[in-house]
């Protein structure tokens, strides 16, 4: 009896040890602006850190979103874990839940590159055109990186009070759909915002041509995409999200110097039918950098608060990202 009472105190012993292994959620978008997951799913850096760390196990699940507001609710509702998006879209999550316990911050900045809005309509040249655009894709109207650059782009051309001019023309679409609707001339989508490699394969149709940069909108360089997670999490896991931390860190100077595996990664995590050259051409392209330093995001915050998308306006950068992001010389 007591043989078998050890033998069912060893087992239970070894259920609730496996229970117990703790795992990291990560949720992002269809783009290329996260190739640090790709690199930390495949290579398993986060359990290599964690194991360093004294965890010996660390379970990582990806997920993938066609755009931030279906990402934010997913964190908030602490169905994932870490999420990769826009800052504007860490911007619209840290405005709601400042102050609470499900703060929303970013960990680090993941690469600085352009998006444009490319069309197929030849009449459409520049912001006083995009009256003849049928529809405008985006991720998700009003809250997504483009959707929020195309009404920096028209306060600019008309004055604050204009900045939602084109609002109800935009429509939410998956970059992949929209690359579809685009180049095949017959959808009413004949505007789209194009991110990475989806815009260098729209470019590839001559039928196709770029009205504007998200450079040009926001006078220079932009942050694309970050990563971001709730005060919940990180105080929960304070060594996990010291592992999670030092990932990112190896996972950018990875693709830095080898973005040909990264685009490997990119490509079977996707199931793309994009080569490899193809798409290491797309993150070593013009104006790409991959780092963990924000640039312009105080820009896009500036602008959120003055058009009321969001309540409270940052002091600075640092006031959306946790501290161990704050000795980088971000803007």
């Amino acid at each position: 009896m007591r043989m078998i009472l050890a033998a069912a105190t060893l087992l239970l012993s070894s259920f609730v040890a496996r229970a117990q292994v703790p795992e990291v959620r990560i949720a992002r978008q269809f783009s290329m602006g996260y190739l640090q997951f790709n690199i930390i799913e495949h290579e398993k850096l986060i359990q290599k850190h964690a194991a360093r760390m004294g965890i010996p196990e660390v379970k990582v699940t990806p997920f993938k979103f066609n755009g931030p507001a279906a990402m934010n609710d997913a964190l908030l509702s602490d169905s994932v874990d870490i999420v990769g998006g826009s800052p504007q879209g860490v911007l619209t999550i840290w405005s709601r839940t400042r102050g609470t316990a499900q703060e929303v911050r970013a960990i680090s900045a993941l690469v600085t590159l352009p998006f444009v809005l490319n069309s197929n309509d030849p009449t459409i040249k520049g912001i006083d055109d995009l009256s003849r655009c049928k529809k405008i894709a985006v991720p998700s109207v009003k809250v997504s990186a483009q959707a929020v650059t195309l009404q920096a782009a028209a306060a600019a051309a008309y004055g604050i009070k204009e900045f939602a001019r084109y609002d109800t023309m935009t429509v939410s679409m998956s970059p992949p759909d929209a690359t579809i609707a685009i180049l095949s001339g017959t959808n009413e989508v004949n505007c789209v915002w194009a991110v990475p490699p989806f815009l260098q394969q729209q470019m590839q149709n001559p039928a196709i041509h770029t009205v504007m940069n998200s450079f040009d909108v926001w006078g220079g360089p932009n942050t694309f995409t970050l990563a971001y997670t709730t005060a919940k999490f990180r105080d929960r896991n304070p060594v996990l999200y010291k592992a999670l931390y030092a990932a990112l860190q190896e996972a950018t100077e990875r693709v830095r110097t080898d973005p040909t595996t990264a685009a490997r990664y990119w490509i079977e995590d996707g199931d793309s039918k994009l080569t490899n050259d193809f798409v290491r051409s797309v993150a070593v392209s013009p104006g790409t950098t991959w780092t963990m330093v924000p640039q312009n995001t105080m820009k896009a915050a500036q602008f959120m608060h003055q058009v009321g998308s969001i309540k409270v306006i940052p002091a600075s950068w640092k006031d959306f990202f946790f501290p161990e992001a704050h000795d980088m010389p971000g803007s």
